[in-house]
């Protein structure tokens, strides 16, 4: 039976590949007992049958936020979902931390985002500067820090780019051929 998505299917004829997911929180005031949207991901990426590859919390900090970005690619990661710092205030720098190390960037991500961001907070989609790329063949989706921007942007759009059996197409069906010259 076909379950429907956002935008598609899930066909359950399909085989599910689970992807190896790392979530980092980027915040100057979580720690792990107050990390609830990095903690609200990683159990969506377990509750979807992929493997949580990691879990961090950095510092807005260029630096930082780079340094656990090339670490979990170099590991291996197949896809990282950062919560925070994507905001318009001085101190969130996600997108000037990450999108330098995009060998491509998604720009249909950042559109879809605020298109169901908008349905949930109206004109406030307008303060997010969510952003989504690749880094050396790991998928990279940057969110907002907030619970509901969260849920958007996992149950609304990652969640279904990232099974296998979504179709008309997925971007784990991609994977193998990121790194093509």
């Amino acid at each position: 039976m076909n379950a429907f998505t956002p935008g598609g299917r899930i066909d359950e004829t399909r085989p599910f590949k689970p992807v190896r997911i790392a979530v980092l929180t980027i915040s100057d005031t979580r720690d792990e007992e107050s990390d609830t949207s990095g903690r609200l991901l990683a159990e969506r990426v377990t509750g979807a049958g992929h493997e949580l590859a990691g879990k961090g919390i950095v510092r807005d900090d260029v630096e930082e936020i780079r340094r656990q970005i090339r670490q979990w690619v170099d590991e291996g990661v197949e896809a990282i979902v950062t919560t925070g710092g994507t905001g318009i205030t001085g101190r969130d720098v996600t997108p000037e931390a990450i999108r330098p190390l995009f060998d491509k960037e998604i720009d249909g991500f950042s559109v879809i985002f605020h298109l169901v961001s908008y349905q949930s907070v109206g004109l406030s989609t307008l303060q997010s500067r969510a952003l989504a790329g690749i880094v050396k063949g790991c998928f990279v989706f940057c969110l907002p820090g907030s619970n509901g921007a969260v849920k958007d942007g996992w149950d609304k759009v990652i969640a279904a780019q990232l099974d296998s059996r979504h179709g008309p197409c997925n971007m784990v069906e991609l994977m193998p051929r990121l790194m093509e010259a």
